[in-house]
Protein backbone atom coordinates (compact mmCIF):
# COMPACT_ATOMS: atom_id res chain seq x y z
CA UNK A 1 0.00 0.00 0.00
CA UNK A 2 1.70 2.96 -0.99
CA UNK A 3 1.40 6.29 1.24
CA UNK A 4 -0.18 9.36 -0.68
CA UNK A 5 2.39 11.46 0.41
CA UNK A 6 4.47 13.51 -2.78
CA UNK A 7 7.52 11.53 -3.36
CA UNK A 8 10.88 13.45 -4.14
CA UNK A 9 13.64 12.50 -6.35
CA UNK A 10 16.22 9.98 -5.53
CA UNK A 11 18.11 12.19 -2.86
CA UNK A 12 21.02 10.32 -2.83
CA UNK A 13 22.37 12.20 -6.25
CA UNK A 14 20.64 15.78 -5.31
CA UNK A 15 22.55 16.91 -1.99
CA UNK A 16 24.53 13.82 -0.58
CA UNK A 17 26.80 16.34 1.86
CA UNK A 18 24.12 18.14 3.33
CA UNK A 19 20.70 15.68 3.15
CA UNK A 20 19.75 13.70 6.22
CA UNK A 21 20.85 9.90 6.34
CA UNK A 22 18.33 7.01 5.16
CA UNK A 23 19.63 4.03 6.76
CA UNK A 24 17.56 0.07 6.74
CA UNK A 25 18.43 -1.97 9.91
CA UNK A 26 16.63 -5.94 10.90
CA UNK A 27 16.90 -7.37 13.97
CA UNK A 28 15.23 -10.75 15.58
CA UNK A 29 11.42 -10.80 15.64
CA UNK A 30 10.12 -10.61 19.19
CA UNK A 31 8.73 -13.71 20.65
CA UNK A 32 7.56 -14.83 24.38
CA UNK A 33 9.82 -16.75 25.98
CA UNK A 34 10.86 -20.29 25.90
CA UNK A 35 11.08 -22.25 22.57
CA UNK A 36 9.33 -19.86 20.22
CA UNK A 37 12.02 -16.91 21.17
CA UNK A 38 14.84 -19.66 20.60
CA UNK A 39 13.54 -19.80 17.17
CA UNK A 40 12.90 -16.51 16.47
CA UNK A 41 16.59 -15.98 17.27
CA UNK A 42 17.95 -18.85 15.33
CA UNK A 43 16.03 -17.75 12.24
CA UNK A 44 17.71 -14.05 12.54
CA UNK A 45 21.31 -15.78 13.13
CA UNK A 46 20.70 -17.87 10.05
CA UNK A 47 20.16 -14.72 8.54
CA UNK A 48 16.47 -15.93 6.78
CA UNK A 49 15.53 -12.87 5.28
CA UNK A 50 11.83 -13.30 5.41
CA UNK A 51 11.92 -13.58 8.72
CA UNK A 52 13.40 -10.82 10.17
CA UNK A 53 12.14 -7.55 11.54
CA UNK A 54 12.83 -4.42 9.56
CA UNK A 55 13.03 -0.43 10.36
CA UNK A 56 13.80 2.30 9.04
CA UNK A 57 16.67 4.57 10.96
CA UNK A 58 16.83 8.76 10.17
CA UNK A 59 20.31 10.15 11.07
CA UNK A 60 19.83 13.93 10.79
CA UNK A 61 22.47 15.59 8.87
CA UNK A 62 24.04 18.08 12.03
CA UNK A 63 27.25 19.55 13.02
CA UNK A 64 27.17 17.80 16.39
CA UNK A 65 29.51 15.01 15.82
CA UNK A 66 27.42 12.94 18.57
CA UNK A 67 23.49 13.52 16.87
CA UNK A 68 21.02 11.14 17.11
CA UNK A 69 19.49 9.13 15.32
CA UNK A 70 15.78 8.09 15.17
CA UNK A 71 14.20 4.91 14.35
CA UNK A 72 10.98 4.71 12.55
CA UNK A 73 9.28 1.31 13.47
CA UNK A 74 5.99 -0.62 12.96
CA UNK A 75 5.29 -4.17 14.87
CA UNK A 76 3.01 -5.82 16.61
CA UNK A 77 0.98 -3.71 19.52
CA UNK A 78 1.53 -6.34 21.67
CA UNK A 79 4.77 -9.04 19.84
CA UNK A 80 5.22 -11.25 23.18
CA UNK A 81 1.24 -11.87 23.48
CA UNK A 82 1.15 -15.75 21.91
CA UNK A 83 -2.49 -15.77 20.89
CA UNK A 84 -1.50 -12.67 18.84
CA UNK A 85 1.28 -13.87 17.42
CA UNK A 86 -0.75 -16.99 16.06
CA UNK A 87 -3.41 -14.54 15.06
CA UNK A 88 -0.56 -12.89 13.18
CA UNK A 89 1.05 -15.59 11.76
CA UNK A 90 -2.56 -17.44 10.45
CA UNK A 91 -2.86 -14.29 8.19
CA UNK A 92 -5.51 -12.06 10.31
CA UNK A 93 -5.68 -8.39 10.62
CA UNK A 94 -3.76 -8.35 14.32
CA UNK A 95 -3.44 -4.34 15.94
CA UNK A 96 -0.16 -2.85 14.77
CA UNK A 97 1.91 -0.20 16.57
CA UNK A 98 4.10 2.45 15.03
CA UNK A 99 7.14 3.03 17.69
CA UNK A 100 9.68 5.84 16.89
CA UNK A 101 12.64 5.81 19.35
CA UNK A 102 16.14 7.31 19.48
CA UNK A 103 19.58 5.99 19.18
CA UNK A 104 22.84 7.48 20.65
CA UNK A 105 24.06 5.21 17.51
CA UNK A 106 23.41 3.50 14.38
CA UNK A 107 23.46 0.13 15.08
CA UNK A 108 27.08 -2.04 14.09
CA UNK A 109 25.09 -5.04 12.24
CA UNK A 110 22.73 -5.43 9.69
CA UNK A 111 22.56 -1.81 9.27
CA UNK A 112 22.67 -0.69 5.66
CA UNK A 113 22.79 2.96 4.63
CA UNK A 114 19.93 3.50 1.64
CA UNK A 115 20.72 6.84 0.59
CA UNK A 116 20.23 10.61 1.70
CA UNK A 117 16.85 13.00 1.86
CA UNK A 118 16.93 16.57 0.98
CA UNK A 119 13.78 17.41 2.84
CA UNK A 120 13.10 17.61 6.50
CA UNK A 121 13.20 13.78 7.02
CA UNK A 122 12.11 13.56 10.39
CA UNK A 123 8.76 15.56 10.00
CA UNK A 124 7.95 13.49 6.87
CA UNK A 125 7.99 10.28 8.98
CA UNK A 126 5.79 11.68 11.49
CA UNK A 127 3.41 12.90 8.52
CA UNK A 128 3.80 9.62 7.08
CA UNK A 129 3.03 8.03 10.53
CA UNK A 130 -0.37 10.05 10.74
CA UNK A 131 -1.56 8.35 7.36
CA UNK A 132 0.06 4.66 7.91
CA UNK A 133 -3.00 2.23 8.55
CA UNK A 134 -2.11 0.65 11.97
CA UNK A 135 -3.44 -2.70 11.40
CA UNK A 136 -0.61 -5.13 10.24
CA UNK A 137 -1.60 -8.46 8.35
CA UNK A 138 2.04 -10.32 8.09
CA UNK A 139 2.75 -10.73 3.84
CA UNK A 140 0.36 -7.93 3.22
CA UNK A 141 0.99 -4.93 5.67
CA UNK A 142 3.98 -5.84 7.91
CA UNK A 143 7.15 -4.29 8.96
CA UNK A 144 8.74 -4.80 5.01
CA UNK A 145 5.78 -2.57 3.80
CA UNK A 146 6.10 -0.33 6.15
CA UNK A 147 10.41 -0.19 5.42
CA UNK A 148 9.66 -0.21 1.82
CA UNK A 149 6.79 2.96 1.80
CA UNK A 150 8.92 4.95 4.32
CA UNK A 151 12.18 4.87 2.11
CA UNK A 152 9.87 5.89 -0.73
CA UNK A 153 8.69 8.43 1.03
CA UNK A 154 12.04 9.53 2.19
CA UNK A 155 14.40 9.46 -0.65
CA UNK A 156 12.39 8.14 -3.80
CA UNK A 157 13.73 4.64 -3.91
CA UNK A 158 10.94 2.36 -4.24
CA UNK A 159 11.16 -1.35 -2.90
CA UNK A 160 14.53 -1.32 -1.24
CA UNK A 161 14.36 -4.10 0.74
CA UNK A 162 14.05 -6.19 -2.77
CA UNK A 163 17.53 -4.08 -3.58
CA UNK A 164 19.14 -5.32 -0.42
CA UNK A 165 18.10 -8.33 -0.80
CA UNK A 166 19.38 -8.83 -4.42
CA UNK A 167 22.40 -6.90 -3.63
CA UNK A 168 23.28 -7.89 -0.06
CA UNK A 169 26.98 -8.53 -0.97
CA UNK A 170 27.69 -5.26 -2.57
CA UNK A 171 26.68 -3.41 0.64
CA UNK A 172 28.94 -2.90 3.62
CA UNK A 173 27.24 -2.65 6.91
CA UNK A 174 27.36 0.08 8.91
Amino acid sequence: MAIPLPLISNASTTTPAKGDGIYVAAMPLRASKGPAQIVMSLTYSLNLWDLQHYMVIIKPNSPQPQSQAFVFDFQLQDPENINVAISALSGRRVPGAILVRKLAKLPNKKCWFVGYSSIDSLSRANKFNEIWETDLRIGLHDCRDYTNDLVECLTGEKQVLERLRGSLDAFEEV
